[in-house]
């Protein structure tokens, strides 16, 4: 089953780049530390997910690239040709002359509807190319204009014609020290729209990412290409082939593998009294957890601690709520790695941070002309704000 990637604005593209080329590095490496039958049947595997038939010996990535202006597109689509392993369609990228300022509602309102037709057929045409679509991985940033909104109305669209294939969001959460004036309004518009329409929000903070290049990397002078290859890195190490299930030697064929819609019980709801964020919490409460294993030792590896019930909600167990996906075959040259997805309590604070600075620009008032110019009114702004408030709430109770 293939996966369709929507990279959307700057930072969708410079990263849904990086990806590809961890994905492919990682299928062609031959420190695999497995057999050459396995290894191939892994190239296999990851080929299907995420490239096409190959165009004169070169696979193509199935992915569409859209922005609304063309210097960032074209510098990707010139990286991936010059590598000569992998490159982009021809024809899978859209991109315009103006860009969308660095506001979500003219990315949403402006750039969305009037070209809409363009990318939809785009897609359409990508998917056309899936002998089985599992579902769309659309890589976006939450700060900007084009990213956040037009990578928001595009999310709609995937709902309303594809409803029944997975929609899985790769969200950049910004610095907390603030890249745009306006973030914090583009990032509430952002989250709130998603939260209706999108099946995941696989969420990725720049301030720790930027930590993990600082203490683990020693990298002086960090730069966004050492930030994207890191997530690319952990990307490319959750979506890559693993095992259907113990003891199986079979790669699975959904490459989104569970159902990441969780829906608690509503005899067992829990009251939705917000829990102040000062009262420290014991510890990180989850919901659900996925653990992938690579390399040596994967089946005698100990996971017994993740499935202990106190990491987990009352109303879910770990029987429900913990799954781990493995293969002998190492990702990108490590002997051993291993990936947590979880989805737990750890952004209640950044959510929570992000709600109070947009809320205390919206009590006075600041820049919502900018919005409301292109269809964005006030009852919208309040819309999000109660809408993350119950989600913050939600989790905080867990």
């Amino acid at each position: 089953m293939s996966i369709v990637t929507v990279q959307l604005g700057q930072c969708g593209n410079q990263i849904g780049f990086e990806v590809f080329d961890a994905l492919f590095n990682d299928s062609h490496c031959t420190q695999g530390l497995c057999s050459k039958r396995e290894n191939k049947v892994y190239q296999s595997s990851c080929k299907e997910r995420f490239f096409n038939e190959e165009e004169n010996g070169v696979p193509v990535a199935r992915a569409v690239l859209v922005d609304m202006e063309p210097k960032v597109i074209n510098q990707t689509l010139s990286k991936a040709a010059q590598s000569g392993r992998w490159k982009y369609g021809q024809h899978s990228c859209f991109c315009q002359k103006q860009g969308s300022g660095n506001n979500w509602a003219y990315g949403y309102s402006v750039h969305g509807p009037r070209h809409k037709e363009s990318v939809m057929n785009l897609i359409q045409k990508e998917v056309e190319k899936c002998d089985s679509l599992s579902g769309f991985f659309i890589i976006m940033s939450m700060a900007g204009g084009t990213g956040s909104g037009l990578g928001t109305f595009i999310t709609q669209n995937l709902q309303d014609q594809y409803s029944s294939s997975l929609k899985m969001n790769h969200i950049i959460w910004p610095y907390g020290t603030g890249e745009v004036i306006v973030q914090n309004y583009n990032s509430i518009l952002t989250l709130s729209h998603l939260y209706r329409s999108s099946d995941a929000l696989l969420v990725h903070e720049n301030d720790a990412v930027h930590k993990i290049c600082a203490k683990l990397m020693n990298i002086k002078q960090i730069s966004f290409n050492n930030i994207n290859q890191v997530l690319a890195h952990q990307l490319g190490s959750v979506f890559q082939p693993t095992y259907s299930e113990e003891g199986s030697f079979h790669y699975r064929r959904n490459p989104l593998g569970i159902d990441w819609r969780v829906q608690p019980p509503l005899s067992r709801l829990p009251t939705l009294g917000k829990r102040s964020l000062n009262e420290e919490l014991h510890f990180n409460t989850s919901i659900a957890n996925l653990v992938i294993l690579r390399g040596k030792d994967v089946h005698s590896a100990d996971v017994g601690g993740l499935k202990d019930p106190a990491l987990y909600t009352s109303w879910l167990g770990p029987d429900n709520a913990f799954n781990v996906w493995k293969t002998q075959r190492a990702f990108s040259k490590y002997e051993k790695s291993a990936a947590l997805v979880s989805n737990s309590q750890f952004l209640v604070k950044p959510l929570d941070m992000i709600v109070s600075k947009a809320w205390n620009m919206f009590a006075s008032k600041a820049y919502i002309h900018q919005y409301t110019k292109f269809g964005i009114e006030e009852e919208d702004f309040l819309d999000s704000f109660t809408l993350l408030e119950q989600v913050v709430a939600s989790y905080c109770n867990l």
